[in-house]
């Protein structure tokens, strides 16, 4: 076990890495500190569902801030026949959202976006596509970890441009069960525990498209979606995973294709250079601004399978991903030495703040009480790393 003595003492290191920090003065060019402000337009026409747009704008890469939203536009759908549907903003500033519609497969639409600095935006009409139903979410292990596939296919030949995104959520089990807490300067038996389970989740972040213009039939067969390693903490009790399938034009293929090579194929002077991202949003207020981003216009097909950790093979130890977190620390009743004439100031100075919690009473051999086991709030808390609140798709 390490030993605390609090006030933590790393006055020493601070200063070091302070002195070290003013050895180097980066450099970020102009170009990259202050960039122009782009708006950002994120999202699809559901042909068959609830419509939800993002819109954003570009900031500098060594900004600390939020990203900047575009709040308070006016943002709508509309055909050829130039009937409109109009998006609210939600709750969430910059998101903006429909009611639940069907669309017309024999029409061609559009989104429209007047900004409240009066901007005015328009995407380019384009044809609805169905998205055919995901057929299968197979699974497989191997030596590299387990593997999960999708298969998919389009009778009437009318897809052939598709694209995948994710959603995992996962168990965790935390290893620690406090039975004391420090509350008011004092330390008493804890009265409401914390959470013994909680459900991590997280989208996918890359680029999955595949096409199937060069096959005599539009199926997509075992397209590998994921990848996780044998000791992935995501396995070590029970895993979820949400696929969303959505059916492309040629040209949203073409756009997601080259923004999937300028995010992912560039690490050497080898790999190819990054091409310039035109999407099929304009600004028609003025029109030599850039504006990025593509919408097209599909209905959506999901499908959610299970993994429990007695599925996988009997040999795999999934990581907890605690295990940075043991053994448990020591916080001491009587240091520094000589002791305060108040023991409880040493322990104000421990858990003061609550980024380092009690997990229970430490005795000596002799049955005095010297301290307690200790660990940041972290590894004792796991609404730190996900929500105690079940999800209401879980078993």
């Amino acid at each position: 076990m390490r030993t605390f003595t609090f006030p933590v003492r790393w006055a020493f290191l601070s200063v070091l890495a302070l002195w070290l920090a003013g050895c180097t003065d980066p450099y970020m060019p102009d170009v990259i500190t202050s960039p122009p402000s782009y708006l950002v337009v994120d999202g699809f026409i559901n042909s068959q569902g609830v419509t939800t747009i993002k819109l954003s704008r570009t900031y500098a890469v060594a900004s600390k801030a939020a990203v900047p939203v575009e709040t308070r536009a006016t943002v709508y759908i509309e055909d050829e026949a130039g009937t409109r549907q109009l998006l609210t903003e939600s709750s969430v500033k910059g998101t903006y959202a429909s009611v639940a519609h069907t669309l017309n497969t024999a029409r061609k639409y559009r989104l429209h976006i007047n900004t409240l600095a009066g901007r005015e935006y328009v995407s380019d009409y384009v044809p609805v596509k169905t998205t055919p139903p995901i057929d299968s979410l197979p699974w497989r292990t191997d030596n590299n970890g387990l593997s999960i596939y999708v298969n998919a296919h389009d009778a009437t030949n009318a897809t052939q441009y598709y694209r995948w995104e994710y959603v995992e959520t996962w168990e965790i089990n935390p290893i620690y069960r406090p039975s004391v807490e420090y509350v008011n300067n004092r330390m008493r038996d804890i009265v409401v525990p914390y959470p013994s389970i909680c459900w991590g989740n997280a989208a996918s972040t890359i680029i999955q498209i595949d096409k199937t213009t060069a096959l005599t039939q539009d199926i997509v067969s075992d397209f590998r979606l994921r990848l996780l390693p044998i000791n992935s903490d995501l396995l070590n009790s029970q895993y979820s995973i949400l696929v969303q399938q959505y059916a492309l034009t040629r040209e949203e293929y073409a756009y997601w294709e080259l923004l999937r090579k300028n995010t992912e194929s560039i690490g050497s002077l080898f790999d190819p250079q990054p091409a310039q991202l035109t999407g099929n949003v304009h600004c028609i207020s003025s029109p030599d601004e850039i504006t990025l981003g593509f919408i097209g216009a599909h209905s959506l097909s999901q499908r959610r399978i299970f993994i429990r950790r007695q599925d996988l093979p009997a040999n795999w130890r999934p990581r907890t991903g605690y295990e940075s977190c043991m053994p448990p620390d020591s916080v001491f009743i009587d240091r520094p030495a000589p002791p305060p004439p108040n023991p409880a100031f040493i322990l104000q100075g421990a858990f003061a703040g609550g980024a380092f919690l009690p997990i229970e009473e430490l005795y000596s051999q002799r049955g005095v009480l010297i301290g307690y086991t200790a660990k940041s709030k972290d590894c004792i808390d796991c609404r730190t790393r996900g929500t105690s609140v079940k999800p209401s798709f879980w078993p």
